[in-house]
């Protein structure tokens, strides 16, 4: 069980630093988001083709990998207190972990799709890329429900049954439920404080997986 709660640490660790990383070099460094014509996202594909494969790798399909990681650990970690609602806060964590990889490999996939349209007809490979990357931000790149759901539960079970401190557990009580209202279209505009918040969170937790037994939180 140490060396899981270890394991689990650093995982936490990790997913906030894949976060950071991809959040600098998406915001930053090549500013993708920032542009709404297909044709020059296209572009920058071909432009930046293994810097984007590298950055999509880590923030989807390995952050998804370690995410099952993590999601075990805290299973192993709070099964004791709250039985039922940590199972089920497993399910989602593994859920949204299989809906990360997935992004990451349609992302991945559609990526070498366009880049060889894009020699032929850039228009089409446009066209097509629209329609990649609405599938891509429907699995796990738009919205994070299942990930904010998932947090809500795993800090809910844990405010009942104990395993983490209780400051952390409001905290993800808080950023679980930013989430879940990213579901209503009007409240999208809180989706950077849910994503600078989960930050906070896996650092957070990953340090009191740490350095710290379940038996010493309440």
């Amino acid at each position: 069980m140490k060396n899981l709660q270890k394991m689990g640490g650093f995982a936490a660790l990790f997913e906030a630093a894949a976060l950071v990383a991809g959040m600098v070099f998406y915001l930053l460094v090549l500013d993708y988001v920032s542009v709404v014509d297909p044709v020059q996202k296209v572009a920058l594909l071909v432009d930046n083709t293994v810097a984007m494969y590298i950055s999509n790798q880590l923030i989807y399909v390995v952050f998804g990998i370690i995410l099952v990681v993590l999601a075990l650990a805290l299973y192993d970690r709070l099964k004791t207190g709250s039985s039922a609602m940590v199972q089920t806060a497993t399910v989602f964590g593994l859920f949204w972990a299989v809906l990360l990889i997935g992004a990451g490999m349609v992302f991945t996939i559609g990526m070498g799709t366009v880049i060889d349209l894009y020699g032929i007809d850039p228009a089409q490979a446009a066209m097509v890329w629209m329609a990649i990357e609405s599938v891509h931000q429907g699995l796990g790149g738009a919205n994070e429900i299942v990930g904010g759901l998932w947090v809500l539960l795993i800090s809910w079970a844990s405010l009942r049954g104990g395993g983490l401190p209780r400051a952390l557990n409001y905290f993800g009580v808080v950023i679980g439920v930013g989430g879940l209202l990213m579901f209503i279209p009007a409240l999208e505009v809180i989706g950077p404080i849910f994503g600078l918040g989960i930050i906070v969170w896996f650092i957070w937790l990953g340090i009191v997986m740490l350095r710290s037994k379940p038996s010493a939180e309440a």
